[in-house]
């Protein structure tokens, strides 16, 4: 453990000279008021709503709406993470091991962005105490007990969090796909409000709260020089784009395996 924090320790030094972090209150300011639109607006029809009519997207919203628990990402994560490792030690090549390298880099920074924005949430919602849809008659949109057990732990909303931090490390380190995960982060999100677990409000902060957790680890893991580095405004963006897919060559196909034969091309007769 000493090793790798005097490991840690000389890469921050190396990369000192880092941008400083980007500008957060046009972000901050953009969802304190998408919240509190949510939180006057929309969580007290949304709550009467789900009291008093059958929901016909509930049985969508329960297939779904299980994704977004962290156990699963935190269990991949890890399993990829120490898989990498190993190959790290075993790979006969130096270009496989800088890629199992670069592997553990991204299992981790999606174990920390996931387990460490779950940590906050689930102890900022204890504290606020505010109850649940499913207490909407007693309690109205508006009810806070805090420290009162799950039923009073609405605002924010864990899964949204859990969301928010993963697609936003996707979208991080796969930038070609962020619209396809803002699309998924929204319906995951807002599948918390279908099945009348949480209030909008509870999904936007939540999914505010995990994608600015994944954006602040980014930022971490770039001013040690790991994965990610700062644009002159701050922002983290990969060090090295990641090989999504295959390239074609020159020709337009794809290359032969390794050890394939290969097929002779007849030569021409001279004229």
């Amino acid at each position: 453990m000493k090793r790798i924090i005097e490991k840690l320790r000389n890469r921050r030094y190396r990369y000192r000279s880092s941008p400083p972090s980007p500008r957060w209150w046009p972000y901050a300011l953009v969802a304190v008021n998408l919240i509190l639109i949510a939180f006057f607006l929309l969580d007290a029809p949304v709550g009467s709503y789900a009291a008093h009519t059958p929901n016909l997207l509930k049985p969508f919203g329960d297939t779904i709406t299980d994704l977004g628990k962290s156990g699963w990402i935190l269990f991949g994560s890890a399993l990829l993470f120490f898989e990498a490792l190993a190959v790290i030690r075993l790979a006969p090549t130096l270009k496989a091991r800088f890629q199992a390298m670069l592997v553990s880099h991204m299992a981790f920074y999606v174990f920390v962005s996931v387990a460490g924005s779950g940590l906050l949430v689930n102890l900022t919602k204890r504290i606020i105490g505010r109850a649940r849809p499913v207490l909407y008659e007693q309690w109205t949109s508006h009810g806070f007990n805090p420290f009162s057990g799950a039923r009073f732990e609405s605002f924010p909303s864990g899964h949204s969090t859990t969301v928010g931090a993963f697609l936003m490390a996707m979208a991080l380190l796969a930038p070609p796909y962020r619209l396809l995960f803002l699309i998924m982060g929204l319906w995951l999100g807002f599948s918390r409000v279908i099945v009348a677990a949480h209030y909008p409000s509870d999904v936007i902060a939540g999914l505010s709260i995990g994608a600015w957790f994944s954006i602040m680890t980014a930022i971490v893991f770039a001013r040690h020089g790991l994965l990610f580095r700062q644009e002159p405004d701050g922002w983290p963006t990969l060090r090295r784009p990641i090989p999504l897919v295959m390239r074609p060559d020159w020709t337009g196909t794809l290359p032969p395996p390794r050890g394939a034969p290969q097929k002779r091309v007849p030569e021409e007769k001279a004229e």
